[in-house]
């Protein structure tokens, strides 16, 4: 038990698409666990289905069966103490728990920008012309790529080619084959950039354009639809990004990501390399065979 003392009143609230999708990862958490892991002791019965069963994690939480079962229906609010009762449960890490926190409405994010088209201003696109030696994305929401430098279409593919509707880095990592072969661990990554999907929902779960990325996806691949419905939800922070290149080989990059203040809902991606690294080499070569286009277009440099 986790010893929280909180009153629980089952009282339902009007439906929202946020706590649908609360219950939903819930649900799919405690599938994923097995009794032994959270204590309790295995009394060798067979089980309908994998995992705990909504009692058994109502009981480590020290709430009742029906509330949590109304948690699990998206019909009850949860208070941040509940959350962080079955955080510890659940055996969640820290962005699973600021995800249920945000979905349940206890942390606040920048209000949801409803314009249908997001528009990279001039300050950010000159940056990204000024990143010489880095490979620099913008990617905005739902992972749709709004802009980049000409070391990152150097890097990937020349992302001009790609039809504008279609420039989103899940589905590309998914629909390119180019660019299923450059990452050198591409199940990871694929799986990774799958969670910061999940995660980057958490503003708006029942986004129409969201709703079409992921039917999409999940009909044309079932890795992708495996990931998508184990919930999984991870940060687009840091980290390593190895490729393999046709041109260069081997590189190897750090991936660091900045918030665009005017548009909480963009980020600024960049790769860089240790310089005198070996694949700061290899950057060194790109650039120099790099022809600057003398004007700018759809976000490519």
């Amino acid at each position: 038990m986790f010893g929280i003392t909180a009153t629980c009143e089952a009282v339902d609230v009007q439906r929202e698409p946020r706590l649908d999708e609360l219950g939903a990862f819930l649900k799919a958490r405690r599938a994923q666990l097995s009794p032994g892991g959270v204590g309790l002791p295995d009394t060798g019965e067979q089980r309908r289905v994998p995992g705990l069963r909504r009692e058994e994690v109502a009981r480590l939480a020290t709430i009742s069966t029906d509330y949590y079962i109304r948690l699990e229906q998206g019909r009850v609010q949860a208070s941040v103490a509940v959350l962080d009762a079955l955080a510890q449960v659940l055996r969640l890490d820290g962005d699973q728990r600021e995800y249920i926190l945000t979905l349940a409405g206890k942390t606040a994010l920048p209000p949801v920008n409803k314009s249908a088209r997001q528009e990279v201003g001039p300050q950010l696109r000159y940056l990204l012309d000024d990143l010489t030696l880095t490979a620099g994305f913008v990617i905005g929401r739902n992972t749709d790529l709004l802009a980049w430098n000409a070391m990152a279409a150097a890097l990937v593919t020349d992302f001009g080619r790609v039809p504008e509707e279609q420039r989103n880095y899940v589905r590309l990592l998914f629909t390119e084959p180019v660019i299923r072969v450059l990452y050198r661990d591409w199940e990871h990554m694929a799986r990774l950039a799958v969670s910061h999907l999940r995660m980057d929902s958490r503003r708006n779960p029942h986004d129409p354009r969201l709703a079409v990325l992921v039917e999409e996806l999940s009909a044309l691949d079932p890795q992708f639809r495996l990931w998508w419905t184990s919930h999984d939800v991870a940060v687009g922070a840091g980290g390593t990004r190895l490729l393999r290149h046709p041109m260069v080989g081997d590189l190897a990059f750090q991936r660091s990501t900045f918030i665009c203040a005017e548009d909480p809902e963009q980020q600024l991606v960049v790769w860089t390399a240790e310089p005198g690294s070996q694949t700061y080499r290899a950057l060194c070569s790109l650039a120099a065979g790099i022809e600057r286009a003398p004007e700018r277009l759809d976000g490519a440099t």
